[in-house]
Order: C-alpha cells, then structure tokens, then sequence
C-alpha cells in the first residue's frame, strides 16, 4: 500500500508542477509534426498539424532531397 500512495504522490507532484508550468506562461507540451520523421525515418505531417507545420515539414522534405 505504501508502493501506492508513494507513486500517486510522485505522478501528482509531477502533474502539478506541468500545470503551474503552463500558469506562469510557458507553452503546453505538444508533440512534433512528423514524428520520426524529424530523425530521418519515414512519417508524414497528415493529421493533427497545422497548415504552417505541413509547409515546415514540405520544406525539410525537400531539404533531405537535395
């Protein structure tokens, strides 16, 4: 019961201190368009990005090409 009650106050310290992360201004966590793409492996920018990620991510492509 200890093990419990110890990993709930460690996941809770850890969910409070990324909400008074996102108060005091910073940015929320968010993920990267592309995924592995941005280590040289296959992935797409299809989904959940932006209009300006896609371009972004065109532009790498391209970029990797040449």
């Amino acid at each position: 019961m200890s093990v419990f009650i110890a990993t709930f106050i460690i996941i809770a310290i850890a969910i409070i201190a990324m909400a008074i992360g996102v108060i005091v201004g910073r940015p929320a966590i968010k993920g990267s368009c592309g995924g592995l793409n941005q280590i040289g492996l296959s992935g797409s920018c299809s989904g959940a990005c932006s209009a300006t990620e896609k371009q972004e991510c065109a532009k790498r492509k391209q970029n990797d090409n040449t």
